[in-house]
Protein backbone atom coordinates (compact mmCIF):
# COMPACT_ATOMS: atom_id res chain seq x y z
CA UNK A 1 0.00 0.00 0.00
CA UNK A 2 1.31 3.43 -0.92
CA UNK A 3 2.19 5.84 1.84
CA UNK A 4 -0.24 8.64 2.51
CA UNK A 5 0.98 12.12 1.60
CA UNK A 6 0.49 14.46 4.55
CA UNK A 7 0.63 18.20 5.07
CA UNK A 8 1.97 18.32 8.62
CA UNK A 9 3.42 16.00 11.26
CA UNK A 10 3.35 15.91 15.05
CA UNK A 11 5.17 13.48 17.36
CA UNK A 12 3.31 12.88 20.63
CA UNK A 13 5.41 9.96 21.85
CA UNK A 14 6.89 12.13 24.60
CA UNK A 15 3.56 12.86 26.36
CA UNK A 16 0.76 10.85 27.98
CA UNK A 17 -3.04 11.04 27.85
CA UNK A 18 -4.86 13.40 27.91
CA UNK A 19 -2.04 15.66 26.70
CA UNK A 20 -1.63 13.43 23.62
CA UNK A 21 -5.04 14.45 22.29
CA UNK A 22 -4.51 18.10 23.22
CA UNK A 23 -1.28 18.24 21.18
CA UNK A 24 -2.95 16.47 18.24
CA UNK A 25 -5.94 18.82 18.37
CA UNK A 26 -3.73 21.93 18.42
CA UNK A 27 -1.80 20.63 15.40
CA UNK A 28 -5.07 19.96 13.53
CA UNK A 29 -6.28 23.49 14.25
CA UNK A 30 -3.27 24.82 12.33
CA UNK A 31 -4.34 23.04 9.13
CA UNK A 32 -6.80 24.04 6.44
CA UNK A 33 -9.89 21.91 5.83
CA UNK A 34 -9.01 18.83 3.77
CA UNK A 35 -5.35 18.78 4.78
CA UNK A 36 -3.84 15.68 6.38
CA UNK A 37 -1.95 15.48 9.67
CA UNK A 38 0.34 12.56 10.54
CA UNK A 39 0.43 11.89 14.29
CA UNK A 40 3.15 9.60 15.68
CA UNK A 41 2.16 8.06 19.02
CA UNK A 42 3.06 5.24 21.36
CA UNK A 43 1.18 1.96 21.47
CA UNK A 44 -1.35 1.57 24.27
CA UNK A 45 -3.65 4.23 25.65
CA UNK A 46 -2.87 6.77 22.93
CA UNK A 47 -3.73 4.35 20.12
CA UNK A 48 -7.08 3.66 21.80
CA UNK A 49 -8.03 7.21 22.75
CA UNK A 50 -6.61 9.61 20.17
CA UNK A 51 -8.35 8.15 17.06
CA UNK A 52 -11.68 7.98 18.92
CA UNK A 53 -11.37 11.57 20.14
CA UNK A 54 -10.36 12.77 16.67
CA UNK A 55 -13.51 11.17 15.20
CA UNK A 56 -15.64 12.72 17.93
CA UNK A 57 -14.26 16.12 16.89
CA UNK A 58 -15.60 15.48 13.38
CA UNK A 59 -12.35 14.73 11.57
CA UNK A 60 -11.69 11.72 9.34
CA UNK A 61 -9.22 9.00 10.35
CA UNK A 62 -7.60 7.87 7.12
CA UNK A 63 -5.25 5.19 8.42
CA UNK A 64 -3.57 3.86 11.55
CA UNK A 65 -0.16 2.46 10.64
CA UNK A 66 1.89 0.18 12.89
CA UNK A 67 5.50 1.36 12.64
CA UNK A 68 6.84 -1.92 14.06
CA UNK A 69 8.80 -0.17 16.83
CA UNK A 70 6.12 0.26 19.50
CA UNK A 71 4.75 3.37 17.82
CA UNK A 72 1.91 4.05 15.40
CA UNK A 73 1.26 6.81 12.90
CA UNK A 74 -2.30 8.06 12.63
CA UNK A 75 -3.25 9.91 9.45
CA UNK A 76 -6.14 12.34 9.97
CA UNK A 77 -7.91 14.56 7.46
CA UNK A 78 -9.18 17.82 8.89
CA UNK A 79 -12.89 18.32 8.25
CA UNK A 80 -14.67 21.67 8.28
CA UNK A 81 -16.50 22.96 11.33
Amino acid sequence: MADIVYDDYVDITDVVCPVTFVKAKVALEELEDGQILAIRMNDGESVQNVPRSIKEEGHRVKKLQDNGDGTYTLFVQKEGD
